[in-house]
């Protein structure tokens, strides 16, 4: 493990206020927000969207990294540039996401255990021939009647430090992802103490494993009330649970925290990350950014609906948001910049 490479990946994916744009939906949810939006499921029209998006003039204003999948890293443009070199030739980093899924979790009924260890130092070296310098692993944890359990929280935190070990042995920034859903009816007290405790857990496994915290990328959720629940909280009582649940559980020599949108509506997910760096920039000791998949792309996807004659809307509403969620870094965004 070289930690300067580690490090200098860090810093150029988050420089100028730029922040992550995951690209990195796998072939059946890609083709479920196909089918919503009424485009054809088929592999050349996901090749296209992707061609969409890594062209889009400007992107890197405020996108520094994009996380692809699979299928993307071997597609190419129509030109027979291949996706990851033309997100280089437009000033972005790529990376990829290398788990294989969370698939439920034996004999925890309602809970899920992420895959995709097995093999994984090998496709680390094929994909860093291929350009890659940074990775995702994301861990999903729900909250519900008697769940989650000390067991899965555990699990998922021993799966994303071998993980980020294997990473790191790779020179390969390590974007390590605890999502706790949105999925439910509960509080946002409950959405602080379950987020809390996972990310407790994580930094002690995340130790015991010796990882480089300072060679990696914290990828959290927000904290919030639960998609389902009639609470209803102002985007500043969100950003301070959400700074404050940060301070008490995250070691200050991690370099970057990039938040997940969590299927939040793009411009509440891009008013909440104003809110964190205006109210809190002075006690954050971390790089505080994004690292947003719909909260970025849905506006474009909709407006492409997989015709040619529509990139180009699509693309300038691609950028707009992208360069939003970059000033919202600054803590600079207010609502008259969507119009």
């Amino acid at each position: 493990m070289n930690k300067d490479i580690l490090k200098e990946t860090i810093a150029e994916l988050f420089s100028d206020h730029k922040g992550l744009l995951a690209m990195d939906e796998s072939i059946s949810t890609c083709n479920k927000r196909f089918a919503a939006a009424g485009i054809p499921e088929t592999v050349e029209m996901r090749r296209k969207y992707r061609e969409l998006i890594v062209t889009t003039k400007g992107l890197n204003e405020g996108i520094g990294g994009a996380i692809l999948f699979d299928e993307t890293v071997r597609q190419n443009t129509k030109d027979g540039i291949q996706m990851a070199e033309a997100l280089k030739r437009n000033g972005i980093i790529p990376g990829i996401k290398v788990d294989k899924h969370a698939k439920p979790m034996a004999g925890f009924r309602g809970e899920k255990i992420t895959e995709g260890l097995d093999g994984l130092r090998e496709r680390l070296e094929e994909y860093k021939t291929l350009g890659m310098r940074f990775a995702k692993w994301r861990a999903v944890i729900s909250i519900g009647e008697n769940i989650p359990s000390v067991e899965c929280i555990e699990a998922n935190a021993v799966a994303l430090a071998r993980y980020a070990a294997l990473c790191q042995e790779a020179d390969i920034v390590p974007i390590v992802e605890p999502e706790v859903l949105m999925d439910g009816n509960h509080s946002i007290d409950k959405c602080y103490e379950v987020t809390e405790q996972v990310q407790k857990i994580l930094f002690y496994q995340l130790y015991k494993y010796r990882i480089e915290t300072e060679g990696m990328i914290l990828k959290p959720n927000m904290i919030i009330q639960g998609d389902e629940s009639d609470e209803k909280n102002s985007v500043d009582k969100v950003a301070e649970y959400t700074v404050n649940c940060l301070l008490a559980s995250v070691p200050a020599n991690v370099p970057a925290v990039a938040f997940l949108s969590g299927g939040q509506p793009p411009e509440l997910a891009t008013a909440h990350l104003n809110a964190i760096n205006k109210n809190y920039k002075k006690r954050l000791p971390w790089t505080v950014s994004f690292s947003f998949a719909r909260a970025i792309q849905q506006p474009a996807l909709e407006a492409w609906n997989g015709k040619d004659e529509n990139v180009e809307k699509a693309q300038a509403l691609l950028y707009m948001r992208a360069k939003l969620n970059a000033i919202a870094r600054s803590g600079q965004y207010n609502l008259s910049m969507e119009k």
